[in-house]
């Protein structure tokens, strides 16, 4: 349903320059630099996906959403959505499309979200009998029906973002783009927002691309991620083969029995794992992943253990991580 080959997208900015003399030479010449902010992007999705978009603050996120949205031209590259390309702006693509973006209202504020909805009926040309359905499908779905008829301005943050995303899914459309859908919200909204997104996907089956910075919004909702950096793009793929292929270690962790011996540093471990901590209470290894088995078995050996734990690292870190990576650190190096 979206397919982008060799996206690109270049801006041209002017270069400030430091200082009083600086900002004087800028008045005669200005000096234009380029500022890449996508490289040559290739992925597809298909229909009933919920691909998790990420990157740091910079990364093109936003603008790869813009172009699929039909919001700004590529400089280089093509891409089609439901076989239409975006920016030409065709109403057969209009009228499938939604863009939702948490940082940016559509609805009018000094109105109720009922009269905004009745304006973007007759936008959509949608008749009574299917509007009236799907309207009290959403609002009982997402618990605003007594809201509807409150003025914008008057209500919460998690209630004005239900309504934002009633107003974008009003047409049913077949790709829905979120852009920062749960910026801002209180963990209970959040949460409400997400278990809707997940109902409404399994009901209607749209192609749906997801950018947030909060990884329990990745995780609960994307089997599927890809990666940003710096404009390039440097991870397509499972989410859950994301800790396999950069994360090289686990984290092994023996709660000990009170003894009256002190712990020590056992050589026949630190052949197998690398100690992070030890005392009289707990043993903590970083462990190749192929050798947990092996180490568990000398922790076993060795310590009087009462407890033992496996914990892979955090998948958040393990992002964060490839994001920041420079080009000479390993990618499954953890520090």
């Amino acid at each position: 349903m979206i397919e982008v080959q060799g996206l690109s997208k270049t801006f041209t900015v002017h270069k400030k320059q430091p200082g009083l003399l600086g900002s004087l030479r800028s008045l005669v010449r200005r000096e234009k630099i380029e500022k890449h902010a996508l490289k040559s992007v290739d992925f597809r999705i298909a229909e009933g996906e919920i691909v998790g978009l990420i990157g740091a603050n910079g990364a093109g996120k936003t603008t790869l959403v813009k172009m699929l949205a039909g919001i700004i031209h590529p400089t280089a590259g093509d891409a089609t959505v439901l076989g239409h390309r975006p920016w030409e702006r065709h109403d057969g693509f209009r009228q499938h499309v939604a863009l939702i973006m948490g940082q940016k209202a559509q609805l009018w504020w000094d109105l109720p979200a009922a009269d905004c909805f009745l304006l973007l009926k007759e936008i959509y040309q949608l008749d009574a009998k299917r509007y009236r359905e799907t309207l009290d499908y959403l609002t009982e779905v997402l618990d605003v029906r007594d809201q509807i008829n409150v003025q914008i301005r008057r209500l919460s943050l998690g209630e004005r973002m239900k309504m934002e995303l009633i107003a974008a899914l009003l047409h049913t459309p077949r790709v829905v783009y979120l852009d920062e859908p749960t910026i801002g919200l209180d963990l209970t909204a959040q949460r409400a927002i997400r278990d809707f997104l997940l109902s409404y996907r399994e009901l209607h089956r749209p192609a749906m691309l997801l950018t947030s910075h909060y990884m329990e919004d990745i995780e609960r909702l994307c089997e599927r991620i890809i990666i940003l950096r710096e404009g390039e793009l440097i991870y397509d793929g499972a989410l859950s083969d994301v800790v396999k292929k950069y994360a090289q270690h686990k984290r092994v962790i023996a709660h000990l029995r009170k003894t009256p011996d002190s712990v020590e540093r056992r050589h026949e471990v630190s052949l197998i794992a690398e100690y992070e901590s030890i005392d009289d209470l707990e043993v903590r290894l970083r462990v190749p992943r192929d050798r947990v088995a092996e180490a568990s078995s000398a922790l076993l050996a060795h310590y009087p253990v009462a407890d033992l734990s496996i914990e892979e690292p955090d998948i958040g870190t393990i992002i964060e991580r490839i994001i920041r990576r420079d080009g000479g650190t390993e990618p499954g190096a953890e520090k």
